[in-house]
This record gives C-alpha cells, sequence and structure tokens, in this order.
C-alpha cells in the first residue's frame, strides 16, 4: 500500500453522505468477516472501515447537534404548543 493510495481513500471518504458511508462501511465488514483475503487487503479495509466508521460518528454527532440547538431555539414555542387548551381556559375567581 502506498501512501498516495492511502490519502485518495481517505479524500473519497470526506465525499460521501452519511448514507453511502454507512453502505460501504457495512460492505467493508462483511468483506472483512468473509476472510479469504490477503494480510494487506485486510489491513487496507480494516483502516478504511476505520475511517469510515469515525465519519458516520462525525455525521451523527453534527446531525445531534442541529437538532438540539434547534430545539434550544424553539424550545418555548414547542412547550406552548404542548400544552393544552385547558390550561388557557379562564377560572373563577
Amino acid at each position: 500500500m502506498t501512501e498516495s493510495s492511502t490519502n485518495g481513500s481517505h479524500e473519497d471518504l470526506g465525499d460521501l453522505t452519511f448514507e453511502q458511508a454507512l453502505k460501504r462501511l457495512d460492505s467493508t465488514v462483511e468483506a472483512l468477516e468473509s476472510g479469504g483475503l490477503s494480510l494487506e487487503e485486510s489491513t487496507r479495509l480494516y483502516e478504511e472501515g476505520i475511517g469510515l466508521a469515525r465519519l458516520c460518528s462525525e455525521a451523527l454527532a453534527s446531525a445531534e447537534l442541529r437538532i438540539t440547538r434547534i430545539r434550544t431555539a424553539h424550545g418555548e414555542q414547542m412547550r406552548f404548543l404542548a400544552e393544552s387548551p385547558a390550561d388557557y381556559e379562564a377560572t373563577d375567581c
């Protein structure tokens, strides 16, 4: 394995969507689990799998942060929507 092929695969990974990376990770795991690969190919696939797992993890963390920010920004509106209309009925004083 040459350094340029390693760098090239890492550059390719950055262009993948979450769904593409997850599908490729699944294929990589299947290939490793099936066996019959050379040590060199197994090592290359393992390294690629680690990169794909990191990419998926970062994408999920980014989505979670975005959702948290949305919920925080709109949390007050969501609280009002969740309250029942009975909460706003006039009471006898």
